[in-house]
């Protein structure tokens, strides 16, 4: 059975002071009421090393919002995905939109940063996902299956277990716009059989694949119901206990 998972994305927002304050507040509410999916907050690198160490015990996991595409150097302000597991993370968060728009990354400097961070024993959330004027043009599939075969096809089957997909329509990223639940599914189902034309039907089967894009506790619930919908990429809505412990109730 794949695993159900609903993953934060703090973006920059929190400082270490801010950050502590809201773990610690959902670690007491998920003890009090135990979740019934993988629980992840990706934080800024400030937050990873205090967070990971008051997290340990509890049914939280911490992820990375990025890593470096070099193994170490003189790349002053980069954090290496050494580093990031060195912190006790267990994930880390690529290729988010933000980071392919606002940073220039292309599949190229995606795929390297995915290989660093595989070797160096962390979890990946790899993000996709078409622009408004790609969806208008209807070249979604086009768009997400490039982006599979740019950074992450090549990894091996063994590797692929590592992989969490993130289906991202970059449209409805922040804007309040949300994919219907049936555009969601039919385009995670087709990101699926990519993955079953590569690793076979079994891994595909076993290969998590999120929902990010303006994702709430209003609508998570009909959007996991579909069939290849596993969870979500949460962005606005976790930096809020109640807000993100409304999307984690999704799966009761």
């Amino acid at each position: 059975m794949r695993k159900k998972i609903v993953a934060g994305n703090w973006k920059m927002n929190k400082t270490l002071q801010e950050g502590v304050a809201l773990a610690t507040e959902l670690k007491n509410i998920l003890a009090a009421e135990k979740p019934n999916c993988e629980v992840i907050i990706g934080t800024p690198f400030i937050h990873l090393a205090t967070l990971s160490e008051m997290l340990k015990d509890s049914v939280i996991a911490v992820s990375a919002e990025n890593c470096a595409n070099k193994e170490s150097g003189a790349y002053t302000g980069e954090v290496s995905a050494a580093m990031v597991k060195s912190t006790g993370a267990e994930y880390v968060i690529l290729g988010h939109s933000e980071r392919r728009e606002y940073y220039n990354e292309t599949p190229e400097i995606l795929k390297e940063k995915v290989d660093l961070a595989l070797a160096n024993g962390l979890k990946v959330i790899f993000c996709i996902g078409e622009s408004l004027a790609q969806r208008e043009a209807n070249e979604q599939e086009a768009v997400c299956k490039a982006e599979l075969q740019g950074s992450v096809f090549h990894l091996t089957a063994e590797q692929w277990k590592n992989i969490v997909i993130a289906y991202e329509p970059i449209w409805a990223i922040g804007t309040g716009k949300t994919a219907t639940a049936e555009q969601a599914e039919e385009i995670h189902a087709f990101i699926r059989k990519c993955v079953a034309d590569v690793y076979g039907a079994q891994a595909a089967d076993d290969t998590s694949i999120l929902y990010g894009g303006s994702c709430k506790a209003s609508n998570a619930p009909e959007l996991f119901s579909k069939p290849d919908i596993d969870g979500g990429l949460i962005g606005g809505a976790s930096l809020k206990a109640p807000d993100f412990k409304g999307i984690i109730d999704a799966w009761k």
